[in-house]
């Protein structure tokens, strides 16, 4: 049955997204061709694909995606030792609705 989900999202800038992505958060590169407006990054069990979408307005896409991690403290300093700039009001932090055990 359904065992993964590969969340593909709009980017405006393809060698933005990819710097982004794979400097500051530790993604890999996993395209096996270089496809004009089309990127794939990977990260532990997480894989993305972007496509490119030049007129996105980042204030009308409510696109999101959710990470799960079991190590919020090892994620968030492996940010900050690639200078990943992290939103003031988006602190990673451990949420109360979040099971210690999640079954997914």
């Amino acid at each position: 049955m359904l065992i993964t989900t590969h969340p593909k999202l709009p980017m405006r800038n393809k060698s933005l997204t990819k710097e982004f992505y794979i400097a500051k958060l530790g993604f890999q590169d996993i395209g096996t061709a270089d496809y004009d407006g089309y990127l794939m990054v990977k990260k532990d069990g997480v894989e993305i694909h972007f496509f490119e979408y030049k007129d996105l307005n980042p204030h009308e896409n409510y696109g999101q995606v959710y990470f799960r991690t079991d190590d919020i403290d090892g994620l968030y300093h492996s940010f900050l030792e690639n200078n990943t700039v992290i939103h003031p009001n988006g602190n990673l932090t451990t949420k109360p609705w979040v099971k210690k055990n999640f079954p997914y």
